[in-house]
Protein backbone atom coordinates (compact mmCIF):
# COMPACT_ATOMS: atom_id res chain seq x y z
CA UNK A 1 0.00 0.00 0.00
CA UNK A 2 2.93 2.65 0.78
CA UNK A 3 4.37 1.99 -2.63
CA UNK A 4 1.84 3.70 -4.67
CA UNK A 5 1.73 7.42 -2.76
CA UNK A 6 5.69 7.04 -2.76
CA UNK A 7 5.21 6.52 -6.78
CA UNK A 8 2.89 8.93 -6.92
CA UNK A 9 5.24 11.38 -5.03
CA UNK A 10 8.41 10.12 -6.72
CA UNK A 11 6.52 10.88 -10.14
CA UNK A 12 5.72 14.50 -8.91
CA UNK A 13 9.55 15.22 -8.48
CA UNK A 14 10.19 14.39 -11.70
CA UNK A 15 7.58 15.96 -13.59
CA UNK A 16 8.78 19.22 -11.15
CA UNK A 17 12.57 18.44 -11.80
CA UNK A 18 11.82 17.89 -15.52
CA UNK A 19 10.00 21.38 -15.74
CA UNK A 20 12.63 23.06 -14.10
CA UNK A 21 15.26 21.93 -16.62
CA UNK A 22 12.80 22.75 -19.22
CA UNK A 23 12.95 25.90 -18.14
CA UNK A 24 16.56 26.03 -17.75
CA UNK A 25 16.88 25.79 -20.83
CA UNK A 26 14.71 28.18 -22.50
CA UNK A 27 15.81 30.64 -19.86
CA UNK A 28 19.66 30.43 -20.55
CA UNK A 29 19.43 29.07 -24.48
CA UNK A 30 16.42 30.16 -26.10
CA UNK A 31 15.67 33.66 -24.99
CA UNK A 32 18.97 34.30 -24.92
CA UNK A 33 19.67 33.76 -28.35
CA UNK A 34 16.70 35.90 -29.20
CA UNK A 35 16.87 38.57 -26.37
CA UNK A 36 15.51 41.23 -28.61
CA UNK A 37 12.66 39.47 -29.48
CA UNK A 38 11.49 38.93 -25.96
CA UNK A 39 13.26 42.04 -24.41
CA UNK A 40 14.56 40.49 -21.31
CA UNK A 41 18.53 41.01 -20.74
CA UNK A 42 20.23 38.27 -20.98
CA UNK A 43 21.97 38.80 -17.27
CA UNK A 44 18.22 38.41 -15.79
CA UNK A 45 17.67 35.42 -17.66
CA UNK A 46 20.72 33.41 -16.16
CA UNK A 47 19.31 35.16 -12.97
CA UNK A 48 16.19 33.17 -13.60
CA UNK A 49 17.53 30.38 -14.83
CA UNK A 50 19.51 29.98 -11.73
CA UNK A 51 16.52 29.26 -9.73
CA UNK A 52 15.24 25.99 -11.71
CA UNK A 53 18.80 24.75 -11.39
CA UNK A 54 18.25 24.45 -7.41
CA UNK A 55 14.90 23.44 -7.92
CA UNK A 56 16.40 20.24 -10.28
CA UNK A 57 19.04 19.22 -7.39
CA UNK A 58 16.28 19.85 -4.60
CA UNK A 59 13.80 17.18 -6.90
CA UNK A 60 16.76 14.74 -7.37
CA UNK A 61 17.26 14.53 -4.16
CA UNK A 62 12.98 14.23 -2.92
CA UNK A 63 13.47 11.49 -5.82
CA UNK A 64 16.15 9.52 -4.44
CA UNK A 65 16.12 10.01 -1.09
CA UNK A 66 12.48 10.48 -0.24
CA UNK A 67 11.69 9.40 3.07
CA UNK A 68 8.38 9.79 5.60
CA UNK A 69 7.85 13.24 5.23
CA UNK A 70 7.80 13.29 1.62
CA UNK A 71 4.48 15.55 2.05
CA UNK A 72 6.84 17.79 3.73
CA UNK A 73 9.03 18.30 1.17
CA UNK A 74 6.55 17.99 -1.26
CA UNK A 75 5.05 21.31 -0.19
CA UNK A 76 8.70 22.48 -0.07
CA UNK A 77 8.88 22.48 -3.71
CA UNK A 78 5.76 23.90 -4.42
CA UNK A 79 6.69 26.81 -2.23
CA UNK A 80 9.62 27.57 -3.95
CA UNK A 81 8.00 27.43 -7.42
CA UNK A 82 5.30 29.97 -6.08
CA UNK A 83 8.15 32.02 -4.90
CA UNK A 84 9.97 31.83 -8.49
CA UNK A 85 6.35 33.02 -10.14
CA UNK A 86 6.30 35.90 -8.16
CA UNK A 87 10.11 36.24 -8.63
CA UNK A 88 9.31 35.93 -12.12
CA UNK A 89 6.68 38.76 -12.21
CA UNK A 90 8.68 40.89 -10.26
CA UNK A 91 11.45 40.97 -12.57
CA UNK A 92 9.08 41.09 -15.95
CA UNK A 93 7.65 44.51 -14.19
CA UNK A 94 11.27 45.57 -13.60
CA UNK A 95 12.29 45.59 -17.31
CA UNK A 96 8.56 46.48 -18.23
CA UNK A 97 10.63 49.31 -20.79
CA UNK A 98 12.55 46.44 -22.62
CA UNK A 99 10.43 43.43 -22.55
CA UNK A 100 8.35 42.75 -25.35
CA UNK A 101 4.54 41.10 -25.44
CA UNK A 102 6.71 37.43 -26.23
CA UNK A 103 9.01 38.19 -23.09
CA UNK A 104 5.47 38.80 -21.44
CA UNK A 105 4.12 35.50 -23.29
CA UNK A 106 6.75 33.33 -21.92
CA UNK A 107 6.86 34.71 -18.78
CA UNK A 108 2.42 34.55 -18.33
CA UNK A 109 2.96 31.00 -20.27
CA UNK A 110 5.51 29.85 -17.60
CA UNK A 111 3.78 30.79 -14.24
CA UNK A 112 0.57 29.59 -15.95
CA UNK A 113 1.98 26.26 -15.81
CA UNK A 114 4.17 25.86 -12.74
CA UNK A 115 0.96 27.22 -10.84
CA UNK A 116 -0.94 24.46 -12.32
CA UNK A 117 1.84 22.31 -11.13
CA UNK A 118 1.71 23.67 -7.64
CA UNK A 119 -1.88 23.04 -7.37
CA UNK A 120 -1.59 19.72 -7.69
CA UNK A 121 1.65 19.32 -5.55
CA UNK A 122 -0.47 20.83 -2.51
CA UNK A 123 -3.20 18.88 -2.92
CA UNK A 124 -0.90 15.94 -2.90
CA UNK A 125 1.22 16.66 -0.01
CA UNK A 126 -2.06 17.65 1.83
CA UNK A 127 -3.09 13.92 1.21
CA UNK A 128 0.06 12.48 2.35
CA UNK A 129 0.17 14.70 5.70
CA UNK A 130 -1.39 12.75 8.18
CA UNK A 131 -4.51 15.34 10.32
Amino acid sequence: MQNKPNSKLKKLFLIDGLGALLSIFFLSVVLTYYESVFGIPKSTLYFLAFWPFLFVLYDLYCYYKMENKAGLFLKGIAYANITYCILSIATAFYHSSTITHFGWMYIVLEIFIVIILVKIELKVAKDQTPN
